[in-house]
């Protein structure tokens, strides 16, 4: 359960990454300031944590904080980069001349001369957008990189899973990273399926709802909150679906880091969530089945 092997790239990977958004958010209700010295430091100690238990995927972009979060990943990557994969990303809504330009500036942050993958830094494609993306630069430039081979493979990051479906059919992306988790479940009928069946390295981003759950269930049943509950019901639904490679979990703290490690070598999937049913008329069959079967 530790590595799976990342779709048809050469990466083996660990079932969480490290996500680079914390570097860049301030959270002060809970002490959280990457942007204070104190919190700079106990950042670069989660990256370093996360190498040390066994994360060897990092996922940044340079527009969290304008780059902050690449800084602060790169504090790290300039005595560790071998010990890991390292993605970031650039904008898609721009041309050729200022994606390349996104980049340079990524690798100075990162410090690095290149990254195991590039994604196009996306969220809800229309048909325009899609056609963009494809035929007026985007792909182009994360093409040319690839074979420079200052980026080793070249992806593309999505808010609305089923917006990214005609980009995936189109067979360039190495990598598509989608919005998964427990509440917001579209990509279980609209994309995964296409991914497995094509060999897309595939990760799921937000795998913790970003704390929306969390959030709903302050109010709807708060009971569900005690002792991370909740939490390990949200992770255990993306670690068991068995058409996703990886979770991107955003963590603040090392101490994050070492319960979502342990957590994670602990955990045996009892059920593929690619088997749940999506219609009423196949749950109540299945249901008649399983009664059968017992029976």
């Amino acid at each position: 359960m530790d590595k799976v092997r990342f779709g048809n790239t050469d990466m083996t990977v660990f079932k969480i990454a490290l996500g680079g958004y914390p570097f860049a958010g301030v959270n002060k209700a809970q002490g959280w300031d990457p942007y204070s010295a104190e919190g700079r430091k106990e950042a670069v100690r989660t990256v370093n944590t996360a190498l040390d238990l066994g994360i060897n995927y990092i996922d940044t972009a340079p527009g969290y904080g304008a780059g902050h979060s690449e800084g602060i990943i790169g504090d790290v990557m300039a005595t560790r980069r071998d010990q890991c994969y390292l993605a970031t990303k650039a904008p898609w809504a721009c041309s050729k001349k200022d994606i390349f330009e996104s980049f340079e500036g990524s690798l100075k942050r990162l410090k690095t001369d290149y990254v195991d993958v590039l994604q196009l830094h996306g969220g809800r494609f229309t048909h325009d957008d899609q056609q963009y993306i494809l035929n007026s630069g985007p792909l182009e430039a994360l093409m040319e990189l690839k074979q420079k081979g200052t980026a080793r493979y070249i992806g593309v990051t999505a808010e609305e899973p089923w917006t990214a479906v005609p980009l995936v059919k189109a067979g360039v992306f190495d990598v598509v990273q989608i919005c998964y988790n427990l509440i917001r479940q579209s990509a279980g009928q609209h994309l995964l399926d296409e991914t497995k069946a094509n060999g897309t390295a595939t990760c799921a981003m937000r795998p913790m709802t970003s704390g929306m759950f969390q959030r709903q269930l302050e109010t709807l049943a708060p009971h569900w909150l005690e002792n991370g509950e909740a939490y390990r019901v949200c992770l255990s639904f993306v670690l068991s679906d068995s058409r996703l490679h990886m979770a991107n979990v955003g963590m603040r703290w090392s101490r994050e880091v070492e319960q979502n490690v342990n957590f994670v070598r602990d955990y045996l999937p009892p059920y593929d969530i690619a088997d749940t049913p999506r219609l009423t008329q196949r749950i109540y069959e299945t249901d008649d089945e399983r009664a059968s079967a017992r029976t």
